[in-house]
């Protein structure tokens, strides 16, 4: 096998990251010793057989495929009924919080949720001008190398024409098989194809929805989450029994009716309420099902370490599963990717790590992905009116810093109830993908090199690894670089060049210790036929560039 000088660099910098000290706080993580409680039965949905058995030793054995290290960049439709309201994100669980924004607008709109529930706002979601194969289209023309769409979300209700849950979309809702649209739209433009599974948390998500006002006219009346199927004769859903959807006949988690305490709850710790044989085994059967019919490429998991663990072993028989099945439908050879949040350094060796809405300090040493939204996860009008949807060059730029420090990113762009996305987004991905016409050999393919960047944002860094991180640093300016290497060329990705200006580059000074004594030979700037004027000194490399925004520069000479 010929080894490439870049993979000789990757590796240095990976075994630099591991001295310096990655670092994810623990109290966040589930260790992977824990013995499950509940043991999932695989007899309606056998585990594939193959080379992973569902261990965490087993599963170590993966390797990151190389498509996916190449890819970059993905773009997911986390779409579901909840972006009918287009409330906003969580709307099926704070409409039964009394007192909450989403159970205002709920009352205003669809009345008191005893009466009119999350089960309601299915029956009103018809996705009627959803076209799958347009949208998929245009967010590959916007460079997307992946594509995303949620299967079931913390709502419980599969996207899907499941076998063992009532609720999905060919039976409630739209009437249609949302996932089979999707697939199909993914394969017709040759991206590969993932999906989200969420569910895992039903249990305890919805446990607002057996609770009621705590005052006014209708102080004390249960909320519809304690209904079941003998109260629906004569009613819409006649024949489904609430309880396949809200999943609460179980004793309640320790104070389940304050909202956050479910985020110290997440990893089935804090008092949470455990999840039972019965429920388990439909998560486990649920999930094999979407894999068998849909053969996805990705699964993203939201979930610490894998779903239901360490309460149940369903999420590493599932992961077996899917890796096994994959080898053989691309005969022998893995190209699966599974994503988990919050893992330890052996579970990033089993699965690769999502980091979501966060950020990396520094180059990390394993391939990862950043997950996050240009608005809300679930539409929101509001978002849309105050014109807060991230602009096309804070995508970029987070696109550019993600790639420097060997991760990926995957962008959520709000879909509404109807299918469609807003003019305002069509805008986003039109920029993105003028930009992408110019500059994307700076982002495919690419791998780190010795340092990330340089400049004001820079300046602090470590390797310690943040969700809800996103925007909490200083602006960029013309001063902050970021780096990618492919073949002879290194990239420097100016992250907000103001025009006309002259760039210096002080990582790429004579005598920099990273360059190794080897000298800059040639300078371009990508998008122009222009010769650009550069040079280097003892103080860096300066070129004068034009242009607004992310600027790239391909150099040579130095790999």
């Amino acid at each position: 096998m010929k080894v490439k000088y870049s993979d000789i660099l990757i590796t240095a910098v990976f075994l630099s990251a591991y001295n310096f000290g990655l670092h994810i706080n623990a109290q966040d993580t589930i260790s992977s010793n824990e013995i499950p409680k509940i043991v999932v039965n695989t007899q309606s949905e056998p585990i594939a057989p193959g080379k992973y058995t569902p261990t965490w030793e087993s599963l170590r054995q993966y390797e990151v495929p190389e498509w996916f290290k190449n890819a970059k960049f993905g773009i997911w439709a986390h779409w579901g009924p909840q972006c009918q309201p287009e409330e906003g994100d969580w709307y099926a669980r704070y409409i039964y919080y009394q007192g909450s924004e989403q159970y205002k607008v709920h009352n205003e709109k669809y009345g008191h949720p005893s009466e009119f529930g999350f089960k309601d706002v299915i029956h009103e979601w018809k996705a009627d001008k959803w076209d799958p194969d347009k949208l998929v289209a245009l967010y590959k023309r916007a460079g997307a190398q992946y594509f995303f769409a949620m299967a079931s979300h913390h709502d419980n209700m599969d996207l899907w024409d499941s076998k063992y849950q009532t609720w999905n979309s060919v039976r409630v809702g739209p009437q249609k098989d949302i996932i089979a649209g999707w697939a199909e739209a993914a394969k017709k433009n040759g991206l590969p194809f993932g999906v989200s599974v969420h569910s895992s948390h039903a249990w305890i998500w919805y446990e607002s929805s057996c609770g009621s006002d705590h005052d006014g006219d209708k102080a004390g009346i249960p909320y519809d989450g304690t209904l079941t199927q003998d109260n629906g004769k004569g009613l819409w859903w006649e024949g489904l029994d609430p309880q396949d959807l809200y999943a609460q006949d179980h004793e309640h988690s320790l104070e389940w009716n304050n909202p956050k305490k479910i985020f110290t709850q997440w990893s089935w710790k804090g008092g949470a309420s455990l999840p039972d044989q019965k429920y388990c085994d439909k998560f486990y059967n649920r999930t094999i099902d979407l894999i068998n019919r849909y053969k996805p490429d990705l699964i993203y998991f939201d979930d610490r370490a894998l779903p239901l663990w360490p309460v149940s072993d369903a999420g590493l028989k599932i992961v077996a599963h899917f890796y096994n099945s994959n080898m053989m439908w691309h005969d022998g050879k893995l190209q699966a990717v599974v994503f988990g949040k919050k893992l330890t350094e052996d579970q990033r060796k089993a699965i690769v790590l999502d980091i979501e809405r966060g950020i990396a300090g520094n180059i990390l040493p394993f391939n990862w992905q950043t997950c996050t939204c240009i608005g809300g996860w679930h539409y929101d009008r509001k978002i849309y009116d105050k014109n807060g949807y991230k602009s096309a060059l804070t995508v970029i730029q987070m696109l550019a810093d993600i790639v420097s420090k060997n991760g990926n990113l995957l962008l959520s762009i709000p879909i509404r109830g109807n299918g469609t996305i807003d003019e305002k987004e069509m805008k986003v991905l039109e920029e993105i993908a003028s930009w992408m016409d110019v500059n994307k050999e700076c982002i495919f393919d690419t791998r780190p090199w010795k340092i990330f960047g340089e400049g004001p944002s820079s300046e602090v860094t470590n390797t310690s690894v943040r969700s809800f991180r996103e925007g909490k640093g200083k602006p960029y300016t013309e001063k902050d670089i970021r780096f990618t290497a492919k073949g002879d060329v290194l990239y420097a990705i100016i992250l907000n060049c103001p025009g006309e200006a002259e760039i210096t580059i002080n990582s790429l000074a004579k005598g920099s210790s990273v360059l190794n004594n080897r000298k800059v030979t040639s300078v371009s700037q990508l998008g122009t036929k222009n010769k650009l004027k550069w040079k280097q000194t003892e103080k860096g490399l300066s070129a004068k560039v034009c242009g607004t925004g992310v600027v790239v520069l391909k150099i040579k000479g130095i790999l």
